[in-house]
């Protein structure tokens, strides 16, 4: 008889804590990694574009490369606004992806629980 309790209690432990507690670290570290990737990309993408930009300063040798310089810094910023815009989209989908499935989390454990407790009460 002990040996049946212990392992009913042991489940339900599981179920009620550990099961939960473990869906939610894997989903916040799938977030976490999915959030890193995306700085990290961008950070590149922001880097190469910062160094391009030097090396082409760099290549002006007249007043004429000077001027196509600047006029190609118009272009620059258009494209790294886009890039921004991009990113920020990107962010908060994940943001939104990550408290769509919390929820869904939650919903699923306050459901399990209740019927763990319904069938514990009787």
């Amino acid at each position: 008889m002990q040996n049946v309790d212990t392992k009913q209690f042991t489940q339900q432990f599981e179920t009620l804590f550990f099961g939960p507690a473990r869906a939610y670290a894997n989903l916040s570290v799938d977030f976490a990694e999915k959030l890193a990737n995306a700085q990290l990309d961008a950070g590149k993408a922001y880097t190469e574009t910062g160094l391009a930009q030097l090396r082409a300063l760099l290549d002006v040798r007249d007043a004429e490369g000077l001027r196509a310089y600047m006029d190609n810094q118009q272009q620059v910023a258009k494209d790294l606004t886009e890039r921004l815009k991009g990113d920020t989209e990107k962010v908060v989908s994940l943001q939104q992806d990550f408290v769509q499935k919390s929820q869904k989390l939650t919903e699923d454990n306050v459901k399990q629980a209740t019927e763990t407790a319904t069938k514990s009460a009787q």
